[in-house]
């Protein structure tokens, strides 16, 4: 078996806890997953390890291969509703001690980097907890849209459970646009839901936020959201000053290339002192920018079906032109040969 990844990936990472929610929810619509699972060089003792990770791109390519093997379309719906609180880990657990529904969801999303990173930002919620957003990769294609599904859902099950009210959810918004199944959404969330929206969201139900928690402790709502607390500062404290560039550069780099001024200001330090930072770091702010084109323009390419087009535009190119220019001075081949032989040699292996 292939060894997980347990390294940062460039387009993101997702706890294998997830991996045992679609399990799960495989053989409730009455497949067999063993096959599905040895094809992603995965099986039933490594999904039992809580703190390893796989990378995004791997995870919808799973997601996709589920929806083939079951023949649902909305598979990320069965995910959600088969969701449980401790499958989100210690901050699904911290959450669902919380008093009241609203404030059960901004913790569980608080600490969503506890077992998942998105190169496209962490999700959030905004009024108090009554709307809860999520950003996913992008372009849009037949691989993440379960991804979204299933986050979706999976946020209105874990209300449902701790509120234990079946209309928790006043509107659903879902950024790619419909496939045909609206229906089968608004049946599953019991509201309006409106495809190719500005981003994925959900709105809570009136009522809701304030609802109290079935399963509201103080005491340890109080220990586990301090364990969150310190989980979050221990991976956050690993990171150097470059790290955290890196980390906000993917969406900038879709409004073009970043400037030093604009990350510095989100980071909350003056540009000269991020510029003194990197130094001491021997390293300097178009030297990461750089590499994370780098990085990300690999997986993009061996990940996603994105044309190169747009690749180029995910990764603040003026033109694609531009992009092809970068690859070439990477890797020395150009980005469509290198997809071609990578896809051919996974072909090979029985991974696609």
């Amino acid at each position: 078996m292939r060894p997980l990844s347990r390294h940062k990936n460039p387009l993101g990472d997702i706890s294998v806890l997830y991996v045992a929610v679609m399990v799960r929810a495989i053989r409730a619509e009455g497949a067999d997953p063993t096959d599905l699972l040895q094809r992603f060089g995965l099986d039933e003792q490594a999904l039992g390890e809580p703190e390893a990770r796989i990378s995004i791109p791997r995870f919808m390519r799973m997601g996709q291969a589920a929806i083939v093997l079951t023949g649902n379309p909305a598979f990320g719906l069965t995910m959600g509703r088969l969701s449980r609180p401790v499958d989100a880990g210690i901050a699904g657990l911290a959450a669902q001690c919380a008093p009241t529904g609203g404030e059960a969801i901004s913790t569980l999303i608080h600490y969503a980097l506890l077992t998942s990173r998105n190169s496209r930002g962490i999700p959030w919620t905004t009024n108090g907890g009554r709307e809860a957003h999520f950003y996913s990769i992008r372009p849009y294609n037949v691989f993440n849209f379960f991804v979204v599904d299933s986050v979706l859902a999976a946020w209105a099950q874990f209300l449902r459970t701790v509120t234990g009210h079946d209309g928790v959810i006043e509107r659903v918004t879902v950024e790619y646009p419909s496939q045909g199944h609206d229906e089968v959404f608004e049946q599953w969330f019991g509201c309006p839901v409106r495809f190719g929206a500005e981003g994925n969201s959900l709105r809570l139900a009136p009522g809701i936020r304030e609802t109290g928690s079935l399963q509201a402790q103080a005491a340890m709502y109080e220990k586990l959201f301090g364990e969150c607390q310190r989980d979050l500062l221990r991976i956050r404290a690993g990171w150097s000053t470059g790290d955290r560039v890196k980390d906000m550069l993917p969406p900038l780099l879709q409004k073009g290339t970043p400037t030093l001024a604009a990350v510095a200001e989100k980071l909350g330090v003056a540009p000269w002192t991020l510029q003194r930072q990197l130094a001491d770091e021997q390293t300097g702010f178009r030297e990461l920018v750089d590499e994370t084109r780098r990085e990300l323009a690999l997986e993009y390419i061996r990940e996603t079906r994105a044309s190169l087009s747009e690749i180029a535009w995910l990764l603040g190119f003026a033109n694609p032109a531009a992009f092809h220019k970068a690859w070439r001075r990477w890797f020395e081949t150009s980005p469509g040969e290198h997809r071609k032989h990578y896809l051919a040699e996974q072909a090979i292996k029985g991974i696609r």
